[in-house]
C-alpha cells in the first residue's frame, strides 16, 4: 500500500522552476527524479558547448610564432574538450553540490538523502542550463567571445571584462535564490540558514574573482 501511496505522488516539473520552484522543491523532498532532468541539463548544456565550439575559429587561437598547421591542430583540439566540456561539466557540478550540501545537511542533523539533494540540484540546474545557452547563442550571434564574460552579467552589460563584475550574474543569482529555497525545502534548513549558506559560497567566489582579477592584472604588467 505505501509504494501505491508514493506512485501517486505527482512528480516535479522542470518548466516548474520558473514560476513555481517552492512547489517544485516540495514534490523534491517527496519524490526526487533525477534522470529525465539531468538528461535535459546536460542536453542543453552540450547545445550551448557546441554553438561555441562551432564559433572558434584557428584566428581565436593564433599565439605569435604559431604556424597556421599548428593553430588548426590546437582548434580542433579546443573543439572537441568544448564540446566534452559541454556533458561532463553539468554532472560534476551537480554532484560536487549536492555532496556539498549533503554534508551541510548532515552536520546539521536533518534528515534529507543524498538523492534528495541531487534531484534538487538538477532542477536548479535547468535555470543555469537556460542561461549558458542563451548567452553561448547571443555570443556566437554577435561575434563576442566567451571568454568576455556572460551577456547577462555586470560585466556584460558594462562591456568589462572583470571576474568581479561578471561574477553579478543574472542567472547565477536566480540560481542561489533557488539554491537558498531549495536547501530549506528539501534540505529542512531554516530560511535564514540557508540565505546565509548561499551568500558564504558567494562571497568565496566574489574573493576568488578578485584574486583572479589581480593576477590577470599584474600579469598583463
Amino acid at each position: 500500500m505505501e509504494k501505491e501511496a508514493e506512485g501517486k505522488i505527482p512528480g516535479p516539473k522542470l518548466l516548474g522552476m520558473i514560476w513555481s520552484p517552492g512547489e517544485q522543491f516540495n514534490k523534491i523532498r517527496k519524490n526526487p527524479r533525477i534522470w529525465i532532468p539531468l538528461l535535459v541539463v546536460t542536453v542543453l548544456n552540450i547545445a550551448a558547448y557546441l554553438i561555441i565550439a562551432m564559433s572558434m575559429t584557428a584566428e581565436d587561437l593564433m599565439l605569435p610564432g604559431m604556424t597556421t598547421q599548428e593553430a588548426e591542430m590546437t582548434l580542433a583540439i579546443a573543439k572537441a574538450t568544448t564540446a566534452v566540456s559541454g556533458f561532463a561539466a553539468p554532472i560534476f557540478a551537480i554532484l560536487f553540490s549536492s555532496l556539498i550540501h549533503f554534508i551541510i545537511v548532515k552536520i546539521a542533523r536533518k534528515e534529507t538523502s543524498f538523492k534528495q539533494l541531487f534531484s534538487m540540484n538538477t532542477y536548479i540546474s535547468f535555470i543555469t542550463g537556460i542561461g549558458t545557452l542563451l548567452n553561448f547563442a547571443i555570443m556566437a550571434a554577435i561575434g563576442v567571445s566567451s571568454t568576455d564574460g556572460y551577456i547577462t552579467s555586470l560585466g556584460g552589460l558594462f562591456n568589462n571584462k572583470s571576474g568581479i563584475l561578471g561574477a553579478f550574474e543574472l542567472f547565477s543569482i536566480w540560481t542561489m535564490i533557488l539554491t537558498a529555497l531549495g536547501l530549506h525545502k528539501v534540505g529542512q534548513l531554516s530560511k535564514t540558514v540557508s540565505f546565509v549558506i548561499v551568500i558564504i559560497f558567494f562571497l568565496i567566489t566574489l574573493a576568488m574573482a578578485t584574486i583572479g582579477s589581480l593576477f590577470s592584472s599584474l600579469v598583463g604588467l
